[in-house]
């Protein structure tokens, strides 16, 4: 029997995209899934599984949508893991990242009322080194959803722009980015863009535009694509069912009495916690009203339905009134305007500078505190992955306790959130900092956010900025960020956008539009959507907007601090870098790492040395420094032939002359003629162990390092001694018996 029979049948599509070919496989793996894809790009292949739940889950009102992301070792051809365990671990930062982009572009397709479990797998099996791995599992997971019984509406495509030279790249290779201006990820349906992340080195508007209208094109078709397989082998979707919050004769009960107290909540400047506050009594109270207008609901289902969404009714109402006032009057939260910015405070050295740097910066109701510790070159941090092991030379980290908004909660340790938000900080600052070779410490900035009504990642942002300049880091520009919101009507066509994007503005609105950069330009953006895509020309007007909010704040940042600081803090480590030969690197460590353990020891200091010779030491003080360096400098130095050395005597060989130590550990021999200018007999007569002796180099062998010292030749021949020869005569004849 033909083991091919065992397997289903395998359908097999490629599309052309330049130079490079997209292909995907179905049919054959995983087939208990409700859709299983597989997207290679050169030896580059991934799989997605999507799985889906019947029926919604109680008590949930979101998209209960999981993207896992992950990486095996094997797929680069690596065992990798540590000494005594093989197997991954909890996802890296890395891998959670690039699940919420999946996420993030998957999210706006499903309507608003599905809230059945949905988990996409993305996993990479093969890595080529070459094509990006997060493009073909993206294309992969927008297929497999596509192909599924997930009611997601229009296919997705997505890709990765570059641009080196000016020019834009289409899904550029590891080699290329590592020389691209601009990491920009675009996914987009069939003709709109739903989803952007992007890292640049301070790229213009203008540039940044045209490669989103380079990444939109390329994307689209391979949504047609997809869609074009959909077409042929999707699965018939799930029907949605209309939730009791679409009610529209209770909803007008409720607007009656409820309206004008959500106007003057909105309207006038009440902080958010009684805002907050003033919205949950009106949705706690709902279902008592609508009680009072049906009666009870005993016996009767559909009441009893009507009753437990009375608070998701009112908050729809609420959310529906927030709309409308932007989108007709022109009236945000406390009446501010549209292009307003909230009231915008910073502070710097706001702990004492044993944390090296610290920062408040505060926008309306959000406050982050922001901190910048520097370290040695050995702290970096250290990312496994099937692509090998890299380096972080700057770490920002991200925390955002319940207490921020004025809540308890048993999650206290880092979620996803916080990793994307503190990610996104970084990215921000990045493109400034100085390199490893200009800058050797190690830099962690973490913010706290210690106040939240919206655009936190922003204030981490700003925050980061001051306080590396307040650590006296040598940025090359400071950054500033801030988060743009978007009402829209779609039938009607108006789009409006918002400056300064606050926390019930993000709930009740269509976009979360977050730019970072300099006064040159952008360094990062980071675009969610609730709609099922945006026009072009929003994108234009966000952007220069973005622009305009963006030297609005940092004016105010650097009203408080205007150029980093000459000098790092006094408590900051300090660090030198000496070049030596890289053949001496032995010497510095010593045998069995003895010589570099007695100079941290001793000294307090800790030493790190790279492959090529360059040594970074990292000290308390500069006492300690100056005693580290010199030493160092001596074990490596190489005797000089008349030059005068401070030596220790070490080891007395009798009847031949004695051992010493110079240049930090570096050992030689001063012969028994070479002691003093007349003859001598007994070493120990004019050296001891443990003496301090001067003595002049008379001869070095390269080659072997071997050294020969001698005390007589620091001084002048006494007059009338005859010369004697510096070692005994070679004798000739036979040796003695």
């Amino acid at each position: 029997m033909s083991n091919e029979k065992a397997f289903s049948p395998e359908k097999e599509y490629t599309l052309e995209l330049g130079d490079q070919s997209l292909k995907v496989k179905t049919g054959m793996l995983a087939n208990q899934t409700s859709a299983t894809v597989l997207c290679q790009m050169g030896d580059t292949v991934s799989m997605s599984n999507v799985t889906l739940s019947g029926r919604a889950r109680d008590g949930v009102t979101f998209l209960p949508l999981q993207v896992v992301y992950q990486e095996k070792y094997y797929a680069g051809g690596r065992i990798g893991g540590g000494r005594y365990r093989k197997r991954e671990g909890r996802p890296a930062d890395d891998y959670v990242l690039m699940g919420r982009i999946i996420d993030r572009g998957l999210r706006p397709t499903f309507p608003k009322h599905f809230h059945n479990d949905i988990q996409v797998f993305c996993t990479v099996l093969s890595y080529d080194s070459v094509n990006c791995h997060d493009v073909t599992s993206a294309n992969a997971a927008n297929l497999a959803i596509a192909l599924s019984t997930a009611p997601s509406e229009g296919a997705l495509g997505s890709v990765r722009v570059g641009m080196v030279d000016g020019e834009l790249v289409l899904n550029p290779s590891v080699e290329v980015r590592k020389s691209s201006s601009l990491d920009l990820f675009v996914t987009s349906s069939g003709n709109r863009i739903v989803m952007i992340d992007a890292a640049a080195n301070e790229l213009s508007e203008a540039d940044m535009l045209r490669a989103i209208e380079f990444g939109k094109k390329w994307a689209q078709k391979i949504s047609v694509f997809i869609g074009d397989i959909q077409k042929e082998l999707g699965k018939e979707k799930l029907v949605v069912e209309v939730a009791a919050t679409e009610n529209k004769e209770a909803m007008e009960f409720l607007s009656k009495d409820s309206l004008p107290i959500i106007q003057k909540a909105i309207k006038e400047p009440v902080d958010k916690l009684s805002r907050r506050k003033i919205f949950t009594d009106l949705m706690d109270s709902a279902a008592e009203k609508l009680e009072e207008k049906y009666g009870s609901a005993e016996g009767n289902e559909e009441l009893e339905v009507l009753y437990k969404e009375a608070g998701n009714l009112m908050d729809k109402i609420v959310k529906n009134e927030v709309r409308r006032l932007i989108l007709e009057e022109g009236i945000r939260m406390g009446s501010r305007k549209i292009e307003e910015i909230r009231p915008l405070g910073a502070m710097v050295d706001v702990l004492p500078d044993i944390v090296h740097g610290s920062a408040l910066f505060q926008r309306g109701e959000t406050q982050g505190l922001t901190t910048c510790t520097l370290g040695s070159p050995g702290d970096k941090q250290l990312v496994e992955g099937m692509e090998g092991e890299k380096e972080l030379h700057y770490m920002h980290h991200y925390n955002f306790p319940p207490f921020s908004v004025g809540e308890t909660s048993n999650r206290l340790f880092v979620g996803n959130r916080e990793i994307g938000h503190g990610n996104l900080a970084q990215k921000a600052l990045e493109p400034v900092l100085p390199s490893a070779e200009d800058f050797p410490y190690t830099i962690r900035t973490v913010t706290e956010i210690l106040e939240s009504n919206g655009s936190s990642s922003m204030a981490a942002t700003c925050g980061s900025t001051l306080a590396l300049m307040a650590a006296g880091v040598p940025i090359s520009s400071p950054v500033s960020g801030i988060a743009m919101g978007l009402m829209s009507d779609e039938e009607k066509g108006k789009y409006i956008i918002l400056s300064d994007l606050q926390d019930e503005e993000d709930f009740g609105g269509d976009m979360d539009f977050k730019v970072t950069g300099t006064k040159t330009g952008i360094t990062a953006i980071q675009m969610d959507i609730k709609i099922k895509g945006l026009p072009d020309s929003v994108f234009e007007e966000a952007l220069e907007r973005a622009r305009i909010g963006r030297l609005e704040i940092m004016d105010a940042m650097l009203a408080v601090i205007p150029e980093v600081r000459g000098s790092l803090s006094p408590r900051a480590p300090r660090i030198e870098s000496i070049q030596i030969n890289p053949e001496d690197i032995r010497l510095v460590i010593g045998k069995g790492g003895e010589t570099i353990q007695k100079i941290t020891g001793d000294l307090g200091v800790e030493i790190d040395i790279e492959d090529s010779g360059l040594v970074f030491v990292t000290a308390p003080d500069g006492d300690s420094m100056q005693k580290a360096s010199e030493w160092i400098q001596k074990i490596v130095a190489k005797p000089e032939v008349g030059v005068v050395y401070d030596c220790n005597v070490v080891r007395i060989i009798d009847g031949i002359g004695a051992i010493v130590e110079f240049l930090g550990g570096k050992d030689a021999m001063i012969h028994i003629s070479e002691l003093q200018w007349k003859r001598t007999e007994n070493v120990e007569d004019i050296v001891k162990v443990g003496d301090q002796v001067k003595a002049k180099c008379v001869e070095y062998n390269a080659s072997d390092g071997k050294t020969r010292l001698s005390i007589k030749q620091t001084t002048e021949r006494p007059e009338g001694m005859p010369e004697r020869p510096s070692r005994p005569p070679h004798r000739s004849g036979p040796p003695r018996r």
